[in-house]
């Protein structure tokens, strides 16, 4: 199974990440973009370039017999659903964690992140918010100037009319990272069981 836990800047996917390794690390192998070894170039097409990568590490963990967990990077569904080498995997499941735009851009500014681009960082969660939700609202903004390689018509075609995965969506803004690690531990546990 593919675990992906995802959601925009803020939100808390790298706490989480850090909280539940080791708890997990037996028999699910845990990554994020930056684990890769490549020089990031903060594009579209880089970034889906990346996501096939984890696509394929994560067939090789599979293969081993461990799931794997993306965590820590903002990784829509469509675009892990679409990377090439995705329809290997044996499963996939989608957690959003998310935040109001207020508790969102506390955690940016606290952070010290740069005052022009929080408006871009709460933009991207209200449409991840819709995304995960609704596979054809607005698509074009994870496709257009992408890699070319990538197989979108598995979930952004007028024939498909439900969305193609399912989400199971954390409100983080009233939550400490401890309390929403334990929520990401049991949705992961859930979808484990033999």
């Amino acid at each position: 199974m593919f675990f992906l836990v995802t959601g925009a800047s803020g939100v808390g996917k790298t706490s989480v990440r850090k909280l539940i390794e080791t708890e997990i690390s037996g028999q699910i192998a845990v990554g994020e973009l930056g684990d890769l070894g490549i020089t990031p170039e903060w594009s579209l097409r880089w970034r889906h370039q990346a996501v096939e990568q984890i696509a394929q590490l994560a067939v090789k963990h599979q293969q081993s017999g461990k799931h794997f967990l993306l965590c820590g990077d903002p990784v829509p569904p469509g675009e892990l659903y679409a990377a090439p080498t995705a329809f290997g995997l044996a499963g996939i499941q989608v957690c959003l964690l998310d935040a109001s735009p207020e508790r969102q851009t506390e955690r940016l500014t606290l952070r010290g992140d740069s005052g022009d681009l929080i408006p871009h960082h709460v933009a991207f969660a209200e449409w991840m918010r819709r995304h995960v939700v609704d596979h054809r609202h607005r698509p074009e903004v994870i496709i257009n100037q992408g890699w070319e390689q990538m197989r979108w018509h598995v979930w952004n075609s007028d024939e498909i009319t439900v969305v193609p995965w399912t989400t199971h969506i954390i409100d983080t803004s009233d939550l400490n990272a401890i309390e929403v690690a334990r929520q990401v531990l049991s949705w992961i546990k859930l979808h484990t069981r033999d």
